[in-house]
């Protein structure tokens, strides 16, 4: 600066020699070097040193962010709490009773269908037994008449070979006494 001499920063000690006793070296704090450096130091700190303010709007900008971070989290789970609430104490009991009463309803159908189904498969092996017993008493009844037209045939080709063994016998009869009459005649 102007004036000559050595000049020290602010803050600093002067010359040994000097005691315990801190000393400006621009002289007394009032003075009005002294006030032009410190307003310079400000001035400087303004233009130039933005640290402070990007900290401090760093630090706003996180609260912000923060803060509303916190209210939306807030809300959200507000509106989950309000959900899981109304769910718990409206949905839940209806869809309860509903269930229960459509349960019910099926399972009526159900018993009713499986009744139905049971009398069906009832009537089915019913009439699968009296058709079964018809076809037993039917292939009896066949193996009857089977053996009584076997016997009878059998009685028949006897009676039919009886009558041929008659009528070869009076063929014979009948052709032994041609060929005698013939022999008579033929002795002429």
């Amino acid at each position: 600066m102007s004036g000559g001499g050595t000049e020290t920063p602010v803050g600093c000690e002067a010359t040994p020699g000097g005691g315990d006793k801190k000393k400006d070296s621009l002289g007394t704090a009032s003075s009005p070097a002294h006030l032009i450096i410190k307003d310079l130091g400000e001035i400087h700190s303004r233009l130039l040193d933005h640290r402070p303010v990007i900290q401090g709007e760093t630090r706003y900008f996180v609260k912000e962010f923060e803060e509303k971070r916190g209210l939306r989290e807030m809300r959200v789970l507000e509106n989950l709490k309000n959900m899981i609430h109304e769910t718990n104490e409206q949905t839940l009991p209806k869809c309860r009773e509903i269930m229960q009463d459509n349960l019910n309803q099926v399972l009526q159908r159900l018993q009713a269908a499986s009744d139905s189904v049971c009398r069906l498969q009832q009537r089915e092996q019913e009439r699968k037994k009296i058709l079964n017993d018809h076809l037993i008493a039917s292939e009896k009844q066949h193996i009857i008449q089977w053996e009584d037209f076997m016997k009878e045939q059998h009685s028949r080709q006897a009676e039919v070979d009886e009558e041929h063994r008659k009528a070869t016998e009076r063929l014979k009869e009948q052709y032994a006494d041609m060929e005698k009459d013939l022999a008579k005649f033929s002795t002429f």
